[in-house]
């Protein structure tokens, strides 16, 4: 069996069995999602991302982390962090919208370990009109992965990434021009200005990953919103991100992906939604031969060859 990154065969975990005193278990973790801006929105960030198993390298374009070590015994709480809800347009004079709600943190924590925490992704921008007539448009959040920008008067950067702590890339700058909006980054790439037809920035893609036993993507950007309130979907990131568009087209990213929700077109009108942001997920993966079974919180729980794979999608615990 492949092992991963910073499992070493050393490891009392290839001669322990169940009730070893130590053993490696690999982890994804990954953060909530933001939701997108509302009015002239741009793409909510992805959830930050980091990734223990099998040398696949982890969120933002970092190295594969190292493996943790569980003791027997000890009892690991699981944070999944929930997405950011949908941003809504307010109406009257002056009107607005209003910056995505980032999304929330996921982690792993016990005693003995390191807290590995990946950050909740950055809510997206959006643009605001005065009594003068000054429009303002604001930059996307900072975040696991950053939001996107609104309508900007130059094309200036979105939010930035948690790239120091390796688990996303930045959103995508405004046009510096049209009406709509840059696309939330993800883990795997960062938000685009553009999509294909000049409007609408496609979302960041997230980051492909084997730990759940087949290839499967996580952690997408959002959209960012169309110049048209009539205009079509444009598509998320690659691994959950929502799509944005005119009204009512705006889509939610994926749960359990840490997707983004793309931005909301139209404002002036109370109850214009941008799309939410995806919840989380924590998945551990360890030799079955010291699984113990012992968990709160219903994860879902498979295996792969000679691993057992712990999937969580809420908030729980493990005993190891």
């Amino acid at each position: 069996m492949p092992l991963g990154f910073g499992r070493s065969v050393f490891s009392t975990a290839a001669v322990g069995g169940v009730g070893a005193a130590t053993y490696s278990v690999d982890y994804l973790i990954v953060a909530g999602g933001a939701s997108g801006g509302a009015w002239v929105g741009g793409g909510g960030g992805a959830g930050g991302l980091r990734n223990s198993y099998n040398n696949e390298g982890t969120g933002g374009g970092g190295s594969t982390e190292s493996a943790l070590t569980f003791s027997s015994g000890t009892v690991y709480t699981i944070t999944v962090g929930a997405g950011g809800a949908a941003a809504t347009a307010e109406g009257g004079t002056p009107t607005g919208g209003n910056f995505g709600n980032d999304g929330s943190d996921s982690s792993v924590s016990g005693s003995g370990i390191t807290t590995i925490t990946s950050v909740g992704g950055g809510g997206g921008g959006y643009n605001y009109l005065y009594d003068s007539g000054t429009y303002t448009y604001t930059k996307g959040r900072d975040g696991g992965s950053g939001g996107g920008n609104s309508r900007t008067s130059s094309a200036q950067a979105g939010g930035a990434g948690a790239g120091t702590a390796n688990q996303g890339f930045a959103g995508g700058p405004g046009p510096g021009g049209g009406t709509y909006g840059g696309g939330g980054g993800g883990a795997g790439e960062a938000g685009n200005t553009d999509g294909l037809d000049g409007t609408g920035g496609y979302g960041g893609d997230g980051k492909g990953l084997t730990i759940t036993g087949s290839s499967e993507s996580f952690a997408g950007g959002g959209a960012g919103c169309t110049s048209s309130n009539t205009g079509p979907n444009y598509r998320g990131g690659d691994g959950g991100g929502g799509a944005g568009g005119g009204t009512n087209k705006t889509t939610s990213g994926s749960a359990n992906r840490g997707g983004g929700g793309g931005g909301q077109r139209e404002g002036g009108h109370t109850g214009d939604l941008s799309g939410a942001g995806g919840s989380g997920v924590v998945i551990l993966r360890m030799a079955t031969a010291n699984y113990s079974g012992t968990t709160s919180g219903s994860p879902t729980v498979t295996t792969s060859g000679s691993d057992t794979i712990v999937k969580f999608t809420g908030s729980g615990t493990y005993t190891a």
